[in-house]
């Protein structure tokens, strides 16, 4: 069943495909109320009218929606001319990006479009060919924190993928894999595994909401042994910008009497180049099947070391190094600073700091005081996996690793109250998705972040390198940090959460200045983002310059090969069609004032 609170039904997952689970309802009516019991920014009725796709008028718009609803029913083509409703996680919207960091009004769609099949996917691209309508396809639009819904090109199409096409199409328990839609949420897949009784696990992030299929594509991590999504893909089904379907991997080949290759989900290639990569952060294809790896279940154990010296921070990671390359450590952990005890257990900013500049060390120390992991700088969040006698085995080398550094503790879950943030951690790296995260939200009032991650080797130096260029772009800046290292053998995921009020003008402005800096800082230092908000697409691109751009070149090859109208996502990730290159829709380092997004001289 739903909850129901005095903001209205929130959907479960059996009433909608984007819903909370019903274990999980209590605690998304609480999520939920806390997030709105924090937000002053009202709906406001639209500046503007529709915002059309560019160098299109609005009866040439109005006869290719029309030709669109007839051919996939009007009921499923809608023009984007009511209210923007920034909403929340679970009730998101699929117009904008809902923790706008420009006008909420400025990235917009003109429509949204809700195919039901692969065939109407085609018939959608042929479509948008045909009037050179920009798509943006998205698989739910919970990319938050990247841009979410939005479209890089004002105007464009959203394709929302997942409305009607989220079914679990196959799991294979022998196998132990899968075939999704778009719109299939770990929350979904989840559900479905337990339904079925089947000894598996789904590898997911620190939220469930989001798309299995879409986060992969994003190349997204989790936590478990399976926690590189795209990694552990296996086998796509796409649409090319041209209208035409492939097939990668092994689905290449047809099986016995029309049906799928039996070996689609067993083998990752084929025979020949093995092209999957080309579809992942970029603008060549609509994905609209995807196979997945599944992790067969296995006896587990979370713990958290804590570290008392900021100090630490080079020691520590240089200690997780060889336990993560000699497979000591059995998932992708995480390395956190203390500062994110506070802001995950929901509590505001302003119970712990008066006034708008960032809380001081002495403040963080003195309310991790009060508590249950105390007074320290660093947390290690891990979890081993094996029988009894394995994980045994596994923490006493780790033990004796981390004890190295005076003053570092250990705590498993039962060291801790029931509330502790741990406890998710161990439900998250088993393969259970939840809805913790969104509490670091109310930090401010209508919270809203945006992640700077760039990439650096598992090197204490390095680390150390990217860690001194984010504290001081923030401290310039005005911002709390908030990272978070995702630490494997030979590389660190460097996740900084960049929490602000997008009620605030001011405050998103320099939310801008502070990422445009930290992306140049490091990539001057060799270390470049790995994902990054739309907005910023076009410089973290640049940064990729080696031999004269000649990787951007080859893949602006690429997308003027596939799609040569450039209708399918330009911009996306950085790619521009001839269609648009060169004609002022990039944003480079110095465009720092985003009032307007379009053509700039």
């Amino acid at each position: 069943m739903a909850a129901q609170t005095a903001l209205g039904i929130i959907p479960s997952l059996k009433e909608k495909y984007s819903g909370a689970p019903v274990r999980l309802s209590q605690e998304a009516e609480d999520v939920r109320a806390r997030l709105f019991s924090n937000r002053t920014l009202p709906v406001r009725p639209r500046k503007r009218a529709v915002r059309l796709p560019p160098d299109v008028s609005q009866d040439d718009f109005e006869a290719a929606v029309k030709e669109l609803r007839g051919a996939i029913g009007d009921e499923n083509v809608e023009v984007n001319d009511k209210a923007l409703v920034d909403g929340w996680y679970i009730e998101h919207p699929n117009t904008h990006d809902a923790f706008h960091i420009i006008d909420q009004e400025e990235l917009v769609s003109s429509a949204t479009v809700y195919p039901g099949s692969t065939e109407e996917v085609q018939t959608t691209v042929r479509w948008a060919n045909k009037f050179k309508i920009p798509l943006y396809p998205i698989s739910l639009g919970r990319n938050l924190g990247y841009g979410g819904a939005a479209p890089r090109v004002p105007g464009g199409v959203v394709v929302d993928l997942g409305r009607r096409m989220h079914r679990v199409l196959n799991i294979d328990g022998e196998n132990a894999s899968c075939v999704v839609e778009p719109g299939v949420t770990y929350f979904a897949l989840y559900e479905e595994i337990q339904s079925r009784k089947l000894p598996l696990w789904i590898d997911t992030p620190d939220l469930g909401g989001g798309s299995v299929l879409g986060n992969a594509i994003d190349r997204g991590v989790g936590y478990t042994p399976y926690g590189d999504h795209f990694a552990n893909h296996c086998g796509m089904e796409l649409v090319l910008p041209s209208g035409e379907l492939l097939r990668t991997g092994m689905g290449a080949m047809p099986g016995p009497d029309g049906s799928d290759n039996p070996t689609w989900q067993s083998f990752q290639h084929a025979f020949g180049p093995s092209v999957d990569g080309l579809f992942s952060q970029s603008n060549f294809g609509i994905v609209t099947k995807m196979g997945f790896h599944l992790m067969p279940a296995t006896g587990h154990q979370s713990y958290c070391f804590t570290f008392p010296r900021d100090d630490d921070f080079e020691r520590i990671v240089d200690l997780i190094r060889p336990l993560a390359q000699q497979r000591v450590l059995g998932n992708i952990p995480q390395l956190r600073h203390v500062i994110q005890e506070l802001n995950v257990t929901g509590r505001p900013k302003a119970d712990f700091h008066d006034g708008p500049q960032p809380m001081t060390r002495e403040e963080i120390r003195a309310a991790a005081s009060e508590l249950p992991l105390g007074d320290c700088s660093w947390v290690f969040y891990g979890t081993q996996y094996g029988p009894p006698e394995s994980i045994a085995a596994q923490l006493k080398t780790v033990k004796a690793a981390f004890g190295q550094i005076e003053g570092s503790k250990f705590f498993l879950p039962e060291d801790l109250p029931a509330d502790h943030y741990l406890h998710d951690r161990a439900l998250v790296c088993s393969g259970t998705p939840v809805l913790r995260e969104l509490d670091w939200l109310n930090w401010l009032p209508n919270g809203s972040h945006l992640f700077f991650s760039p990439i650096a080797p598992t090197r204490g130096k390095d680390a150390r390198t990217v860690h001194d260029v984010v504290v001081a772009a923030h401290k310039r800046h005005g911002f709390d940090l908030f990272p978070t290292l995702c630490v494997a053998g030979r590389e660190i995921h460097y996740i900084t959460n960049i929490i602000y009020d997008r009620s605030q003008p001011e405050m998103k402005a320099s939310a801008v200045k502070l990422m445009r800096e930290m992306i140049d800082e490091c990539a001057a230092k060799g270390f470049g983002e790995y994902r990054t908000h739309l907005l910023f697409a076009d410089q973290v691109a640049a940064t990729y310059n080696w031999n004269n751009s000649a990787f951007m070149s080859f893949n602006e090859t690429i997308k003027d090969v596939l799609d040569p109208n450039g209708i399918l996502a330009p911009g996306r990730n950085g790619i521009w069609p001839k269609r648009f290159k060169g004609k002022g829709w990039e944003l480079k380092t110095e465009d720092i004032d985003l009032t307007t997004i379009g053509p700039r001289s």
